[in-house]
């Protein structure tokens, strides 16, 4: 996962343990289709497995299984700062790229995220920055007109926001933990804070290089509350939770991850990928 960060919505819209980090992000905020949620008390985000540099690959598939994008996951450490990079370069042209940076000090703390949807496979494209130093989201749109439109507002953010660090958090779990909550920045249109639940489903079969082995699938689920958390179901407007496998052990990594990549968009599966050469030459040739 690039991976979980702040969607832009519209309404009527992290070697290979590594290469995933902040991918969740992107499908999460993307399933926020409601103006209003009450807050509520999240948990903190311990620091159990140190993050460090990489570069991981990953690719986006359909519902049918086509690959419609590649992508990078690139990750730096300068000082007590963690810069991590995922983006996603799709065939028709379309780019998906989020950057987030933020410290590992006892718990994750954010300092900022980005995220960048263009292109023809997005509907709503969006340019999202979250500073959580200063509290400001800023947002920059273009109007009917093709001239630029900038909006910059003001929040009391939580000293454990988690944008773009979803995939951080779950990998961090231990192993028998049922669940966590965490917060996040969304755009619903405007920018809010709302809770995020987390569980753990239990362990299920899977291979590498035909190899058994398990992961551990975990479920995230956005919490409607109040009388259109009740509503939400009967329209079928309620946003499908997202579902993360993770394979534990000395150090845990992300495997995989299913949901939408913005509203009502279509449900897409990122994985790891790998780097292929092309068969070697026969000799004499």
């Amino acid at each position: 996962m690039n991976g979980l960060s702040a969607r832009c919505l519209r309404k009527p819209a992290q070697r290979n343990q590594l290469s995933a980090q902040r991918v969740t992000s992107w499908a999460l905020i993307a399933l926020i289709l409601f103006g209003w949620m009450p807050r509520a008390q999240a948990d903190a985000m311990p620091v159990r497995y140190v993050q460090g540099s990489f570069h991981g690959f990953l690719e986006l598939r359909s519902e049918g299984g086509n690959v419609v994008a590649s992508g990078d996951s690139l990750q730096f450490v300068r000082g007590d700062r963690i810069t991590a990079e995922t983006i996603f370069r799709f065939k028709d042209g379309s780019v998906d790229d989020e950057t987030t940076v933020y410290t590992q000090h006892r718990t994750f703390h954010l300092i900022s995220d980005r995220h960048v949807q263009k292109g023809p496979s997005f509907p709503h494209p969006m340019d999202v920055l979250i500073d959580a130093a200063s509290g400001n989201v800023t947002v920059r749109s273009t109007d009917k007109d093709g001239k630029e439109e900038v909006k910059t507002d003001h929040m009391t953010l939580p000293a454990d926001l988690a944008n773009g660090l979803i995939p951080v958090v779950v990998q961090n779990m231990q192993a028998a933990q049922q669940g966590t909550t965490v917060e996040m920045v969304v755009m619903a249109p405007k920018p809010r804070v709302v809770k995020l639940e987390i569980s753990n489903l239990g362990e299920e079969n899977c291979s590498v290089v035909d190899v058994a082995t398990k992961a551990t699938h975990y479920e995230i689920k956005i919490v409607l509350g109040g009388a259109i958390g009740l509503i939400a179901p009967l329209v079928g407007k309620a946003p499908p939770n997202i579902q993360v496998w993770v394979i534990r052990g000395k150090a845990p990594t992300f495997a995989r991850e299913q949901g939408p990549l913005y509203a009502e968009g279509p449900m897409m599966t990122i994985q790891l990928a790998s780097p292929v050469w092309p068969a070697a030459a026969k000799a004499g040739n």
